[in-house]
């Protein structure tokens, strides 16, 4: 995937929208909450609750998987999205990540349409 369809493919979510919340740094949020950090070459996401359930991410693919700094021990993981990493499975990890962080959201705050995401 290029930089440009991982970033559409986030920002195609029901409610979802682009942010910087800090200088150069860009996020897709839905509502308050980002899903998704957008770097050079990899994407942050959410891949599970902690640690233990996001670290199946680096044994599988240790050179494009790292733990994101500040917030990887709450199962945030970085996803090189130029590397070995199918395509599909960025797209279900943008989709997991999302549907982790607009399950958390109070009922009314969440889009319409979210659970089909």
């Amino acid at each position: 995937m290029t930089a440009e369809e991982v970033v559409d493919y986030a920002l195609a979510k029901p409610g979802a929208w682009q942010d910087e919340p800090w200088e150069g740094d860009l996020v897709a949020k839905v509502d308050e909450k980002i899903f998704v950090f957008f770097g050079e070459s990899a994407i942050g996401v959410k891949c599970g609750d902690d640690r233990e359930e996001a670290d199946p991410w680096l044994i599988r693919y240790p050179e494009d998987a790292s733990v994101m700094a500040y917030i990887g021990r709450s199962g945030w993981n970085n996803l090189a999205f130029d590397g070995a990493i199918p395509g599909q499975e960025l797209r279900d990890a943008i989709d997991d990540s999302y549907l982790s962080v607009v399950s958390r959201l109070p009922r009314s705050r969440r889009p319409d349409g979210w659970e089909k995401a």
